[in-house]
């Protein structure tokens, strides 16, 4: 595997359920999820990781109370601030994805300030997902084609365009706190994306687990539709039928 190719994506669930687990409010455990966040940030460059694209604000989750809502505009608002200027100095460069015309003033300007000020980062690139919706993105992608025919490519450029960030196969997608769903997230990119789901909440998801992860990946078979370099018929009878568990 070669040194910072892999786009991992990551949906960062159980942060409010970690939480009540031990008797905090929710929003208690988003921050705390954003301190796993800037953990995982650091470790991922050195685990091969290119891409790292985080679920951070789902367009579903607008439907949450206010109060809770109000908060989480607000925590992602001091994670921008607080990161961008560790995040240039790492050399990562930050850039959010989704819709931003519902998005308060206040997380405008951070989500400014921080493109700006890690523009020059080439070590890895961190995508965080704020007000996103894969389907609406890929919706929207159609209706910035005007007439004919198009290649995947082209399609893929009108859906860069729809989201507010360029498009990027994803290689592995985690999901932590048990849930076994893509909710929405990233639904082109993960076409062939390896899933690996954890029952560990976000808060609880440390750089070890994602080298676990990533390990996993590696020893996974990637095929893309194609049959295996060698033809489990060929192979010893335990081999085979592991190759087939998989």
């Amino acid at each position: 595997m070669k040194q910072s190719t892999l786009h991992v994506a990551v949906i960062m669930d159980g942060n409010g359920r970690w939480a009540n687990r031990i008797g905090l409010p929710r929003l208690a455990g988003h921050r705390a999820g954003a301190e796993a966040l800037r953990g995982i940030v650091e470790a991922a460059p050195a685990c091969g990781v290119g891409t790292l694209t985080a679920y951070a604000f789902s367009s579903d989750n607008w439907k949450r109370p206010q109060e809770e809502v109000d908060g989480l505009m607000t925590l992602l608002a001091w994670y921008l601030d607080g990161e961008a200027e560790r995040l240039a100095e790492s050399g990562v460069r930050l850039s959010v994805i989704g819709r931003r015309d519902r998005l308060p003033e206040v997380l405008l300007n951070s989500i400014a300030r921080a493109e700006r000020t890690t523009r020059a980062g080439t070590r890895m690139h961190l995508r965080l997902a704020i007000d996103y919706s894969a389907r609406e993105a890929i919706l929207r992608a159609t209706q910035l084609i005007r007439g004919g025919s198009l290649t995947a490519e082209q399609f893929e450029e009108a859906l860069g365009q729809s989201s507010s960030c360029s498009t990027q196969p994803v290689d592995l997608l985690i999901r932590t706190g048990g849930e076994q769903r893509l909710s929405d997230f990233l639904l082109w990119e993960c076409a062939y994306a390896e899933l690996i789901f954890t029952r560990r909440m976000w808060p609880e998801f440390r750089p070890a687990d994602l080298r676990q992860a990533i390990q996993e990946f590696c020893r996974r078979e990637r095929r893309f539709g194609a049959v295996p370099a060698v033809a489990p018929e060929t192979l010893p009878q335990h081999v085979a039928h592991e190759r087939w568990l998989r």
